[in-house]
């Protein structure tokens, strides 16, 4: 065996020594695995924070972060579920705020056919009547919505015979609001100040029903 042929095998023999040292003392990895952190380095964990976590059979946070525990309402919000699932108060509250946006325009605007399907008979009777007596008085309003300053489950109830939902929530409006008659001058609002207006809004649903939409079933302040 030459001289070259022994360095080679010399230097293969020391790579891998040190190669096995280095596995030793790193180990191995796969994939984007966490750093170790030493045992003195280490995060102690915030007492503070034990609420936000997942406890089963613990309080439904969905729930209670909503309305107090073991109310009328979270025990309406708690049946709710057993019937549907897929039910999440917060999610609806999302929706609720569209919803309160959108049907607050189409009124002002006095185009309710576009949320017929989001009103009940009786508010929207009541929604028309007030759009044709100012339409009769000559009066055009001219309306732009400008956000939500609060929004709030105010009461949830729930009907286990008729498996019927309603839940009242509170709103502010904000919006810019004039209203003008037949020769064009303003007879209510400010063109250049923002309204704003508090409302109390039932939404109900039969919550074993197909139909997935919630419809608004009262108003008041």
């Amino acid at each position: 065996m030459n001289g070259p042929i022994i360095q080679l095998l010399v230097l293969a023999g020391i790579a891998i020594f040190l190669i096995l040292r280095l596995r030793g003392v790193l180990g191995t990895r796969e994939g984007f695995e966490k750093p170790q952190i030493p045992a003195d380095q280490a995060v102690k964990a915030d007492p503070r924070r034990r609420d936000f976590e997942v406890i089963e059979g613990g309080p439904d946070r969905d729930i209670t972060d909503h309305a107090t525990e073991g109310s009328d309402t979270a025990q309406a919000l708690a049946a709710m579920k057993r019937v549907d699932p897929s039910f999440n108060v917060t999610q609806f509250l999302t929706g609720a705020r569209s919803a309160y946006e959108m049907i607050l325009i189409a009124f002002e605007h006095g185009n309710l056919d576009e949320v017929k399907n989001f009103i009940s008979p009786e508010v929207y009777d009541a929604f028309e009547q007030v759009v044709h007596q100012r339409a009769d008085q000559g009066l055009t309003i001219t309306a732009v919505f400008v956000g939500i300053s609060d929004l709030g489950l105010k009461e949830a109830t729930f009907d286990p015979q008729s498996k019927e939902a309603e839940m009242t929530v509170r709103f502010t409006g904000e919006m810019n609001y004039v209203v003008r008659d037949h020769g064009g001058d303003i007879v209510d609002g400010d063109p250049n100040a923002i309204k704003r207006q508090k409302d109390v809004w039932t939404f109900a649903r039969v919550m074993d029903s197909t139909d997935p939409n919630w419809r608004l079933v009262a108003t008041g302040e």
